[in-house]
C-alpha cells in the first residue's frame, strides 16, 4: 500500500522482443482497451489518465521506454493519502495485458498501425523524461525533507515549521497540549470581538499562526501540506505568500464579522483560501485537461465535506467560508497575472493590488461592526473595580472605630453594589447577544443579595448582636450559588 501525497507506484521491466516503437504501439492499445484519456504521447513513452467517474479513485498511468527497458508509474490524482494497493494493481494490470498483447498480435499488424500513431505524438522524448523528474513527489524522498524549501517547495515548509514551532513554544510556556483555553489563545494572539475592535488587530494575522491543540495543528498543517506542493509550483514564492496572509485576514474579518463572544484561532481560514485559489486555477489550462478534471472533482468534494462539517458546533465555519471567498477571487486574479509576462515587476503589480483591495475591504467591514460588545467589556472592568471597593469592608479591622465601619458598610459597600446595579442597566440598553444579557440579569441578583447582605451586616455592626448571623450566612451560601452559575 503506497502512502503519501499522491500515492504511487511504479515498476520496472525488460521487453527483449520488440522495438521501443512497437512497445510504445502496444502501450497506446492498451489505453483505447481501457478507455484511457492519453494526454501525451511521445516516441518513448505515454501519459493517460484513467476514466472511472467522478467520484471514483483515477489515475496517472505513466510509461517511459529506454531501448528495451519500461517503466510503469501510477500516481492516485484524488486527494487521498493511502491507496489500499490500487496504484501496484493498476500496473501489475498494465502488464499482463502488455504481456497478453505480445503474444496476440502480430508483427505485420503492430506494423501497420505504428503508422496510425505517428500523427499523436504530442511532446518529444526530453519533454517526457522531463515531466517525470520535476514531479513534486519525486523530490519529497523521505518524511523530513517535507519541513524543508526547495525550489517549488519553498513557503509551505517554512509556513509548516513557523506553526509548530509557536504551538511548541505555546505548550513549553504552560499553555495545554490538548486543549488551550480560551483565556490562554487570546493571550497569544487569539482573535476575540472584544479586544480584537479595541484596536488589537494585529490579531486578524496572529490568530492564523495559533492551534486549539495538537490534533488541530496536525489536520490543518497535513492540509497545509499538501494544498501548497500542489499549488505552490504554480505561483511561486511571492503569489503563494500574498495569497496565504490576504486569505487568513479575509478569513479573521469574516469571522469578526459574524461572532460576538468567540474565540479564534487556526490556519484553516487562510488554507480555505489556498484551495479556493487552486480550483479556480483548475478552471484554467495551466494544468493538464485529464489531470484537472479529477483534481477539480477531489478538491470541490474536500471543500465542500469541510463546509458542511463545518456546520456543527465547535468550529470557525464563518472563516472557513470567508478564507474560500478571498481565494477564489485571489484566484481568478491571478489567473491573468500568470498569463503575462512572469516579472517580480508584475508580480508585484498583482500583489500590490490584491493587498490594497483586502485592506480596504477589511477596514471597511470592521469599521461597519457594531462595537457595543466592546464598551460592554469596559463597562465590565468598572464592574470588578467598583466590587473591589465594595468588598473592602471585610478587610476593615475589627477593632476599627464603629463609625467607621458603619460608614464603609453603608456609603462604600451598599453605595457601590447600587452603582453597579446601575451599570447593568446600562449595558441592558446595549445591542449585545442574548446570552449577555441573561448573564446581567444573573449579576443584578447577585448585587442584590451583596446589599441584602451588607444591610444586615450594618444592622449588627450598629446594634453590637450577632442575632443576624444566620440570616447573612444564608445570604453568602445564595451568592455562593449564583456566583456559580455567572461563572459557567
Amino acid at each position: 500500500m503506497a502512502i503519501g501525497f499522491s500515492p504511487n507506484h511504479s515498476q520496472t521491466f525488460e521487453v527483449k522482443n520488440l522495438s521501443p516503437k512497437e512497445i510504445l504501439l502496444l502501450f497506446v492499445e492498451i489505453a483505447e482497451n481501457n478507455n484511457w484519456a492519453v494526454a501525451n504521447l511521445a516516441s518513448n513513452g505515454i501519459i493517460a489518465y484513467t476514466n472511472k467517474g467522478m467520484f471514483s479513485w483515477n489515475a496517472e498511468i505513466r510509461i517511459v521506454i529506454q531501448n528495451t527497458t519500461v517503466v510503469i508509474k501510477s500516481t492516485s490524482t484524488g486527494s487521498e493519502i493511502f491507496d489500499l494497493g490500487k496504484n501496484k494493481k493498476l500496473v501489475k494490470k498494465c502488464i499482463e495485458q502488455f504481456e497478453a498483447l505480445d503474444k496476440d498480435l502480430f508483427k505485420e499488424e503492430i506494423a501497420a498501425k505504428q503508422l496510425l500513431i505517428e500523427d499523436k505524438i504530442t511532446i518529444d522524448e526530453a519533454q517526457l523524461v522531463t515531466v517525470e523528474a520535476t514531479s513534486f513527489t519525486e523530490k519529497i524522498g523521505d518524511f523530513f525533507s517535507l519541513f524543508k524549501p526547495v525550489e517549488g517547495y519553498f513557503i509551505t515548509p517554512i509556513l509548516i515549521n513557523l506553526n509548530i514551532f509557536i504551538f511548541a513554544l505555546m505548550v513549553f510556556m504552560g499553555v495545554s497540549f490538548m486543549a488551550p483555553t480560551t483565556d490562554s489563545l487570546i493571550q497569544w494572539g487569539a482573535n476575540f470581538r472584544p479586544v480584537t475592535l479595541q484596536g488589537q488587530w494585529w490579531r486578524l494575522l496572529t490568530n492564523c499562526f495559533l492551534h486549539i491543540g495538537f490534533f488541530h495543528l496536525l489536520m490543518n498543517m497535513f492540509a497545509l501540506m499538501y494544498i501548497g506542493a500542489l499549488l505552490e509550483p504554480y505561483l511561486g514564492k511571492i503569489r503563494f505568500l500574498s495569497a496565504y496572509l490576504l486569505t487568513g485576514l479575509l478569513a479573521s474579518v469574516t469571522s469578526l464579522w459574524w461572532h460576538d463572544l468567540t474565540v479564534s484561532a487556526g490556519a484553516s481560514g487562510a488554507i480555505f483560501g489556498m484551495y479556493g485559489v487552486f480550483l479556480i486555477l483548475l478552471t484554467t489550462d495551466l494544468i493538464e485537461e485529464n489531470a484537472r478534471k479529477q483534481l477539480l472533482t477531489s478538491i470541490a468534494v474536500f471543500v465542500g465535506y469541510n463546509l458542511i462539517s463545518g456546520l456543527s458546533g465547535g468550529i470557525d465555519n464563518a472563516a472557513h467560508i470567508g478564507g474560500l471567498v478571498g481565494g477564489l477571487f485571489i484566484g481568478y486574479v491571478y489567473t491573468y497575472s500568470l498569463d503575462t509576462e512572469d516579472t517580480l515587476k508584475q508580480k508585484l503589480k498583482y500583489v500590490s493590488a490584491l493587498t490594497a483591495f483586502f485592506l480596504v475591504i477589511s477596514l471597511m467591514v470592521c469599521n461597519s461592526l457594531n462595537n457595543d460588545i466592546v464598551i460592554y467589556e469596559n463597562k465590565m472592568k468598572d464592574f470588578v473595580e467598583m466590587e473591589k471597593l465594595a468588598m473592602e469592608v471585610y478587610s476593615r479591622s475589627k477593632y476599627e472605630a464603629k463609625e467607621d465601619l458603619l460608614y464603609n458598610i453603608k456609603d462604600r459597600g451598599i453605595y457601590y453594589w447600587n452603582e453597579n446595579i446601575n451599570l447593568l442597566n446600562e449595558a441592558d440598553k446595549l445591542s449585545l447577544p442574548n446570552e449577555i444579557h441573561v448573564r446581567n440579569e444573573m449579576m443584578r441578583e447577585y448585587c442584590e443579595l451583596r446589599i441584602k447582605s451588607f444591610d444586615l451586616l450594618y444592622k449588627s455592626v450598629n446594634e453590637d448582636t450577632d442575632k443576624y448571623n444566620v440570616e447573612i450566612q444564608a445570604y453568602d451560601q445564595q451568592i455562593l450559588s449564583i456566583m456559580d452559575k455567572i461563572k459557567q
